[in-house]
């Protein structure tokens, strides 16, 4: 190799330098090191059209090339000894042996473990990055093959010598016959042996693979071998069935993929169309959020990456497509947290002639279905809690939401006069009273609860921004974690006082905020009853509930209720604490849509940089008049951190945007931690906000 690739590529160590040894050796005695091409066979009849390790390693596979029912039950015998700890007897291994050694196969992976030699015989496995296959090499029977003329190579033990040049991780392509070795393992006695790739730096740790969660998501192809790689505990040793373990890499990106199919089979099947709308745009709209901005050259325009599809979706929908879906990339220039990823992908589908509760139905159904084809179960593992799909959803009014997860340490307020409050649901259509809530919220919920017990990992992982706030309230307290969360359960006073004390100067700052007309007045009461959703009651929705009667004001593309013409026909799905999905009645108005998108424009001049831009060729297609329909965007990143047991959207993103390696080794991990609770505290717009925000 020429060309001498930089040290913070291939670090200069004992065990590179050994590996780019090796490699020179391969290349002197087989020729080119990185052939193009290794045929495999197709005796599995495999749905990829040639033999992978995975196919070689199951045990139907093999009954199934064989063909012979005597042969099959033999083999099933032999390996269901072997499953129970028990070693083959030779005159189990015989009859099975002697059929198996007419079955020619060629197959290729990679070295999964280091190469084991006992004397003139050696064993490796081979890896596709699923399942794994011994294969068995013999000194004076093994003949490596040229790369350059696909020849065996004309030398005395020249397979043998390959394997010797042979490091973990290395790709290699075998042919030979299989066999059960006396340990009752299925492998490939090696007849060729061909090099087709060299591994220049060596492979993660096989027990631990890689522990870094920075390294993981930055280096995804390093995580995917390691995950391939990694031994559970007892694997090696034999013992039987594993214990259920965590998903591998692997795995969850595979269950993500099932995920995309599952979700895109149902619409399918339900007479959707899949269509594609432009991912650049002359205008961000569709949503409420900071767009990534571009230029087009040869136009000589501005353009933003799209941060939602729906407004093009429904200009189908006008043109007479009456079931349109599309699986999109979605770009909002926003924080980043363990929820919210700039770059995210949403399916979004809308449907003529519905409305809101018909497409909560229809979401509660695909999911659910999703759900049992991707887990093969309704009833899924999430943190330290199981979430039911099987169960029907809840559906609750966000203010029913707010009444129900109502801090109880916030339920007895004291007003300056000394006459206590107790809240009620009335306050949130109180003007001043719900400003005044916000405020509190804001302040108090993170506050410890009145008598619950706190361990030393929630006092590690929430205590210190939660100690520091309240202390610098109260000022009674002493700055050690343990010993404030001690004095807040046995003496509670000092948070009511706290509490009170806030409270009181609340609603004095509300009932001194004037508006200029009843329209901003009731847009600032809408936002402040979100606000206190998000705060009350998002966190404590686990399995999964429709919110729905959304504020009007917030839900700028969306009917209006014919009951109550201030809430708007729209929900969304929570799961776990988070938003999964969003969806509504479509407005179809034309003059009620160009008012709302003047609404809008207002909120912008306030300095609401997220509020939707206007679109007046969308008003335009309205004119042409839109059916009654119902929208809905699902976020996929969020549905698979579910599905996939993953509280960090990072992790279900093959590779995620990440700080440049030598700005994030220069910031601190405490300035990470803080960063990433700014963007999580702030948000932006969840990535279920398909339809509105």
């Amino acid at each position: 190799m020429s060309t001498k690739l930089p040290e913070d590529i291939i670090p200069d160590n004992d065990q590179t330098r050994a590996r780019a040894s090796h490699l020179e050796e391969i290349e002197a005695l087989v020729g080119n090191a990185y052939p193009n091409k290794f045929r495999r066979t197709n005796l599995a009849g495999s749905i990829e059209g040639e033999d992978t390790v995975t196919a070689l390693a199951s045990r139907e596979t093999i009954k199934k090339i064989v063909g012979d029912e005597r042969f099959a039950e033999a083999f099933t015998l032999l390996m269901s000894k072997v499953k129970a700890g028990a070693r083959p007897t030779a005159e189990e291994l015989e009859p099975v042996n002697a059929r198996l050694g007419d079955i020619n196969v060629r197959v290729s992976g990679r070295l999964a473990t280091p190469p084991r030699v006992m004397g003139k015989v050696a064993f490796v496995h081979l890896s596709d990055g699923r399942e794994r296959l011994q294969i068995y090499v013999k000194k004076q029977d093994a003949v490596a093959v040229s790369n350059d003329s696909g020849q065996p190579v004309e030398e005395d033990e020249s397979g043998w010598k390959l394997f010797g040049l042979l490091d973990h991780g290395d790709f290699v392509g075998v042919e030979g016959f299989l066999f059960v070795t006396k340990t009752g393992e299925l492998s490939v006695h090696v007849r060729e042996l061909q090099f087709l790739s060299k591994a220049l730096v060596p492979m993660p740790d096989k027990m631990h693979g890689i522990a870094d969660p920075e390294i993981r998501q930055r280096r995804r192809y390093a995580d995917l071998i390691a995950s391939s790689l990694k031994v559970e505990a007892g694997d090696e040793q034999g013992e039987g069935e594993a214990a259920p373990r965590e998903l591998s890499t692997r795995e969850v990106f595979e269950r993500r993929s099932k995920l995309v199919t599952a979700m895109r089979r149902h619409l399918d099947d339900n007479g959707y169309i899949e269509v594609e709308t432009p991912m650049l745009s002359p205008i961000a709209s569709g949503a409420a959020a900071r767009p990534f901005k571009t230029h087009h050259n040869a136009l000589d325009i501005d353009l933003y990456l799209r941060i939602a599809p729906e407004l093009y979706l429904k200009r189908l929908l006008v043109g007479g497509f009456e079931r349109v879906y599309e699986l999109n990339r979605n770009f909002r220039n926003e924080g980043i947290s363990t929820r919210h990823n700039p770059e995210f992908t949403m399916l979004e589908f809308y449907t003529a002639y519905k409305d809101v509760s018909w497409m909560m139905d229809f979401c509660e159904e695909m999911i659910r279905q999703a759900t049992q084809s991707v887990a093969h179960g309704r009833i899924i593992p999430f943190a330290n809690i199981e979430i039911n799909f099987g169960i029907e959803f809840r559906r609750l009014t966000m203010k029913e939401a707010i009444a129900e997860y109502w801090p109880p340490y916030l339920s007895k307020l004291e007003t300056e006069k000394g006459r206590m409050e107790e809240f009620e649901p009335a306050w949130l259509d109180d003007q001043v009273k719900v400003r005044a809530l916000k405020e509190l919220v804001d302040w108090a919920v993170p506050l410890p609860r009145q008598g619950e017990i706190f361990t030393e990992a929630s006092v590690s992982e929430e205590g210190h921004a939660e100690t520091e706030r309240l202390v610098r309230v109260t000022e009674d307290f002493s700055p050690d974690p343990n010993k404030i969360y001690h004095e807040v359960i046995v003496h509670p006073s000092p948070i009511f006082q706290a509490v009170s004390m806030n409270w009181q100067a609340a609603v004095n700052e509300a009932q001194g905020i004037t508006y200029q007309n009843e329209d901003e007045a009731a847009e600032a009461n809408a936002k402040a009853v979100a606000a206190i959703f998000e705060t009350v009651a998002e966190k404590n929705l686990i399995q999964p509930t429709f919110i729905k009667n959304f504020p009007k004001v917030v839900s700028p593309l969306s009917k209006a209720s014919p009951d109550n013409p201030a809430i708007a026909e729209r929900f969304e799905l929570y799961v776990a604490g988070m938003e999964v999905a969003n969806g509504f009645s479509e407005l179809n108005d034309p003059a009620e849509q160009l008012e709302r998108f003047e609404d809008q424009a207002r909120q912008r001049e306030r300095g609401d940089d997220e509020a939707m831009q206007m679109d007046l060729d969308y008003v335009r297609a309205l004119s042409y008049g839109m059916p009654p329909a119902a929208g809905i965007g699902i976020g996929i990143d969020r549905l698979t951190m579910l599905l996939t047991n993953r509280r960090s959207i990072r992790d279900v993103i093959l590779f995620p945007h990440m700080r440049p390696r030598q700005a994030a080794e220069e910031q601190s991990p405490a300035r990470e931690e803080e960063a990433e609770a700014r963007a999580e505290e702030a948000g932006g717009s969840d990535e279920g906000d398909a339809a509105t925000a």
